[in-house]
């Protein structure tokens, strides 16, 4: 972890002296990096941004920052850019104002506060906007000048805490487009926290997924969706169907579980204990074929139906599990299914992963 530009080294956070909120994290960044941290509500994402930025103090470990240790850094000797889910930007200031203001306590010349201010506002499109005061502005503006007023001095690091929270759907999308963009074109480092899978998966170039204190996988948003190292990871990324079951043997990576029916399955064994041990198998819709060609073939009991244009989006019940969902392409050569009716349904061993049991 010495080479990394953004380094965890151990670090612990306890804010009662006895419940740890953050739990031996270890993480490195190289830099240049988009790295987002996601996990739901508690699971300390949000605290490990704060100890990075100098708003919190770690209990134990070291933080680091470009090989420097900036444990008892204060957070504007830093030199971190920060954006907020409510902006924070100076009311009582102009656009141009609030970007000046870190280029002001910098100690930068009027010049140089003035061709860098409009260097920012061109970066994020607002550049006639620099005369207006934050309440004449849409909350995309606001958000547009936030981004520019952490970016405005150049730092090399830039971290954001759920700064698309407040926007509507569509001008979060574009939201999310624009800071990748300009995040990469500037080479700049930037820790994202956010509880929104989606916007984790389509920004990031690695993804932390936080439960309970701790990273439980840190990886590419593709090896996340694809590979999920544990049931919680399965779960917590996008759409996923699982099936309890009891390991009867495992052979050349492939498990054979008994599920609560009686029936038995094979799915490749990830994280799963010897035979006997408990384990729930995860298994994308997308990866179920209906029509039952190949392996793994079991019956299923069509629920529900429902058409969302470019697919039908079937609930099945297998193996009692009745919240178990297929996505049929609509196209051509599928089969059509009707409510209420027995089908067969099958997967690969390979797209089927046996996981620790919750």
């Amino acid at each position: 972890m010495t080479d990394a530009f953004v380094a965890f080294d151990r670090v612990q956070k306890s804010y009662d002296g006895e419940t740890l909120v953050v739990k031996d994290l270890n993480l490195a960044m190289p830099k240049g990096e988009f790295l987002t941290m996601l996990g739901p509500s508690g699971s300390g994402k949000t605290t490990c941004l704060m100890m990075l930025a100098g708003f919190e103090t770690a209990t134990h470990g070291e933080i680091r920052l470009d090989g420097r240790e900036i444990n008892n850094i204060p957070p504007h000797k830093r030199g971190i850019g920060m954006v907020f889910q409510n902006y924070a930007l100076f009311p009582h200031m102009t656009v141009g104002e609030n970007l000046a203001f870190p280029l002001e306590v910098r100690g930068l010349s009027k010049d140089e506060r003035e061709t860098k201010v409009k260097r920012a506002l061109e970066m994020v499109e607002l550049g006639d906007f620099a005369a207006r005061r934050p309440a004449q502005l849409s909350g995309g503006q606001q958000q547009r000048v936030a981004l520019a007023r952490a970016l405005v001095f150049e730092p090399e690091l830039v971290l954001m805490d759920e700064p698309l929270g407040a926007l509507d759907k569509q001008l979060r999308e574009q939201m999310q487009f624009e800071i990748t963009n300009i995040s990469h074109q500037l080479g700049v480092t930037v820790v994202y926290v956010t509880h929104d899978q989606t916007e984790a998966l389509t920004m990031s170039d690695r993804v932390a997924v936080f439960e309970d204190g701790r990273i439980q996988q840190l990886a590419p948003p593709e090896d996340l969706y694809e590979r999920p190292d544990n049931s919680f990871v399965a779960q917590f990324i996008g759409e996923n169907n699982k099936l309890a079951g009891k390991v009867k043997s495992i052979a050349r990576d492939i498990a054979t579980v008994e599920l609560a029916s009686g029936k038995t399955t094979k799915a490749l064994a990830v994280n799963c204990g010897p035979a006997g041990s408990e384990t729930l198998i995860s298994i994308r819709p997308e990866r179920v074929n209906i029509g039952g060609k190949g392996a793994n073939v079991t019956e299923a009991h069509v629920k529900e139906l429902i058409y969302l244009g470019d697919h039908i989006r079937c609930r099945l019940d297998v193996h009692g599990n009745d919240e178990f969902v297929v996505k049929v392409p609509n196209s051509a050569g599928h089969e059509h299914l009707s409510v209420g009716e027995t089908t067969k349904i099958s997967w690969a061993a390979e797209d089927a992963r046996a996981l620790d049991a919750l």
